[in-house]
């Protein structure tokens, strides 16, 4: 099944510390609605620019998309 990386952008001098918490929230909405991948992550990307991400089954793209609303999204390569 593919799987979709959804991405959450976050610019500013705070933009790693915000993306580290956000990592936080999306482990606790893994664990809450008990979906299929569990794949989280952040990335610091430069001094003001960091992304937080959640990795999800195609299929459970549009419910995690419509309540999480992350600004972007790709496919998910391992």
């Amino acid at each position: 099944m593919d799987k979709i990386k959804l991405i959450w952008d976050f610019r500013g001098h705070d933009a790693a510390k915000i993306a580290e918490h956000h990592e936080i929230h999306l482990k606790e909405f893994i664990q809450m609605k008990k979906t299929s991948v569990n794949i989280t992550g952040y990335t610091i990307l430069n001094e003001v620019y960091a992304i937080a991400y959640m990795v999800v089954e195609k299929n459970e793209m549009i419910p995690v998309r419509d309540s999480l609303k992350p600004h972007r999204g790709e496919i998910y390569i391992e």
